[in-house]
């Protein structure tokens, strides 16, 4: 990573977060690739409590991502991929920004902040499942160091992902 990143902060997402979940993915662009069309705001509730018990279980979750005037901009961080397919039992890392938020580093911060955490809580290896028309997250996963494992099919979208890995 050659370039300064901004500074950002992780925490575990509060019940308020929730609400600015939503606010912030509120936008076709930022869900082209989680589902096309934004989720209800008692999904982001639902998420942001399984969240709380992740980092307690853990001591990892999916964090929400704050800028440096304290706001959150999305959320990055780590949990067990849930599906019977894929690399299953593995731990992935994912984030979402708000569109505003785009290009600007913070996906990287976030995520680089996220690796740092994960090593210090024992995570030997990660996975990043990304849609493979999302060259942004695919820009992320490369200035992680994390290299390309596999190309998949998801069997919901039948869309081509790819699996990208990366040893902590």
């Amino acid at each position: 990573m050659n370039e300064a990143l901004p500074a950002v902060r992780l925490r575990v997402p509060t019940d308020e977060d929730a609400f600015a979940w939503h606010r912030v993915f509120d936008d076709p662009e930022v869900m082209e690739f989680h589902g096309g069309r934004s989720a209800e705001v008692s999904v982001y509730e639902e998420l942001t409590a399984r969240q709380r018990r992740h980092d307690a279980e853990r001591g990892f979750c999916l964090w929400s991502v704050l800028d440096g005037s304290g706001d959150v901009v999305g959320f990055t961080g780590a949990q067990p991929w849930p599906y019977a397919w894929g690399p299953s039992g593995e731990i992935e890392i994912g984030w979402r920004l708000g569109r505003a938020h785009w290009g600007r580093g913070y996906a990287t911060a976030a995520a680089d902040e996220t690796l740092a955490r994960l090593r210090a809580a024992g995570v030997p290896s990660v996975v990043a499942m990304v849609d493979a028309r999302n060259e942004r997250s695919i820009a992320v996963t490369r200035r992680l160091g994390m290299r390309l494992a596999e190309t998949f099919v998801t069997p919901s979208s039948t869309r081509e992902g790819h699996c990208y890995r990366l040893d902590l």
